[in-house]
């Protein structure tokens, strides 16, 4: 009987990739407070950031759910040294949009695998995304149309939906985009005997 699968989110996503990927898995969220940590990395840079949320997620999770193997992921979204993190309120959404303007920012997708409160993996994946040269009115135009929907991701865009007329390049894939590099985390789950190879 293969090692039990637990993803440490409550991300609609990120169950949504692993189910389509055919992965039988259970979901918890993670009991951390990711705001004290960040604050805890004081001048860590934005892949590191996610690694340590990652981390606290999986090892979190895992003290609860012996001997199963724990998925922890997290994202941070990063412009030179600025982290941007989900906005509040429509104003900040639309600040960060004219922030990232003509302007290409990175993502930076963490993966980190424990069992039973020890770290046995760490993966950092990264996409770099550029915003065309948006104006103030076109940005009040698309979060009329978008609505809610900014507060569910970090640069306030859904790169399946709408949010893709905010761009003019983008390098890295789909999956890291969204917050779980996939075929990295596949790769893994089959050199570890923990899906079928």
């Amino acid at each position: 009987m293969k090692q039990p699968l637990v993803l440490a989110s409550s991300s609609p996503f990120r169950r949504m990739l692993m189910e389509n990927a055919g992965l039988v898995f259970e979901s918890f969220p993670a009991g951390v407070d990711e705001r004290k940590i960040e604050q805890s990395l004081d001048g860590a840079m934005p892949d590191e950031v996610a690694l340590a949320l990652a981390q606290a997620k999986a090892v979190d999770v895992s003290a609860g759910k012996p001997g199963a193997l724990v998925i922890g992921s997290d994202q941070t979204m990063s412009l030179s040294d600025r982290v941007f993190h989900k906005p509040r309120s429509l104003e900040e959404a639309r600040e960060n949009l004219l922030a990232l303007s003509d302007a290409t920012h990175r993502l930076n997708s963490a993966i980190v695998f424990a069992v039973d409160g020890g770290i046995i993996w760490r993966h950092i994946s990264h996409a770099d995304l550029t915003v065309r040269r948006l104006n103030a009115e076109f940005v009040d135009r698309y979060l009329a149309r978008v609505g809610e929907k900014v507060f569910g991701s970090v640069g306030a865009y859904q790169l399946e939906g709408e949010g893709i007329q905010l761009f003019s390049r983008i390098e890295g894939d789909y999956f890291t985009i969204l917050g779980l590099p996939m075929l990295p985390l596949l790769e893994k789950l089959r050199e570890l005997g923990a899906i079928d190879a």
